[in-house]
């Protein structure tokens, strides 16, 4: 696992040798990329949009996708973004409350990502999941063609859990873990996660400014577990523990992990 902190997660598959990717630039065997981009990087505080954020996020992965790449985005936000469109002050608590939010966000959230992403004559199509979907040998298999034939079609798949049904989220983790199983079903090259940290720190650094980077990941040991400290923000419910999760799922399937911080997308070039 690397942030920009560094990771390394399997789909039963033949494995392959654990490389050290810091960035796009260092693997030119890199093919296929999975983003997982999350609420507090779409959203402000107040759940609506942040728009300047998603057309620097656009731009980039059109650019990268120009270049001959294959990307899965994993998006989060349906919920967040609803309820600051029904004018909620943050994350309901009520679960026909939150899947109303979501039924509402995730339209909004597809409305921007296909306009945005038309500018760039790039296609997108939308993806929605529950457990029950990976949970099941068909439905699985289902998706997993879908993935690929979609990525043969040239059009970037959009994956969100479909929060309107599932009552599950917790277990994926605000995509986090979603991601990592997606990257098993398409076989990604690499998983990036774009959140609001710039990876795995000794401490945490929104209350300590004396926290250090690490910035590699070889094992998720007891001691990498005990950093990854409590619950994302407050209109997500990620947060280190999921991303921790979704990185030993990456090793296990053989693919290397990249935290970065998603206020600064244009990383994924350098």
């Amino acid at each position: 696992m690397a942030g920009t902190g560094k990771s390394s997660p399997g789909k039963q598959r033949k494995r392959r040798g654990r490389r050290s990717v810091w960035s796009l630039k260092d693997c030119s065997e890199i093919k296929r990329v999975v983003v997982k981009v999350g609420t507090s990087t779409l959203a402000y505080s107040t759940g609506l949009l942040n728009l300047r954020r998603i057309k620097q996020l656009v731009e980039v992965i059109s650019d990268l996708k120009n270049t001959g790449l294959e990307i899965v985005l994993v998006s989060s936000g349906a919920i967040g973004v609803g309820a600051g469109e029904l004018g909620f002050s943050g994350r309901p608590h009520d679960m026909p409350t939150i899947q109303a939010c979501a039924s509402v966000g995730q339209c909004e959230l597809m409305q921007v990502y296909s306009n945005s992403f038309l500018e760039y004559n790039h296609r997108v199509s939308q993806v929605l999941m529950t457990r029950y979907t990976v949970d099941r040998e068909i439905s699985c298999r289902n998706l997993e063609n879908t993935l690929n034939r979609l990525l043969q079609l040239k059009v970037i798949p959009i994956v969100n859990e479909n929060d309107a049904i599932s009552t599950e989220e917790i277990e994926f983790g605000d995509n986090d873990t979603l991601s990592a199983i997606v990257g098993r079903l398409c076989e990604t090259d690499l998983l990036v996660i774009l959140s609001d940290i710039d990876g795995l720190f000794d401490s945490d650094p929104h209350k300590n400014s004396d926290a250090k980077l690490i910035p590699y990941v070889e094992e998720i040991t007891p001691a990498i577990q005990g950093l990854a400290g409590g619950q994302g923000s407050h209109l997500g419910t990620g947060g280190m523990v999921t991303k921790i999760h979704a990185a030993q799922m990456a090793m296990d399937a053989g693919f290397p992990m990249l935290i970065m911080n998603g206020s600064h997308p244009e990383q994924l070039y350098t």
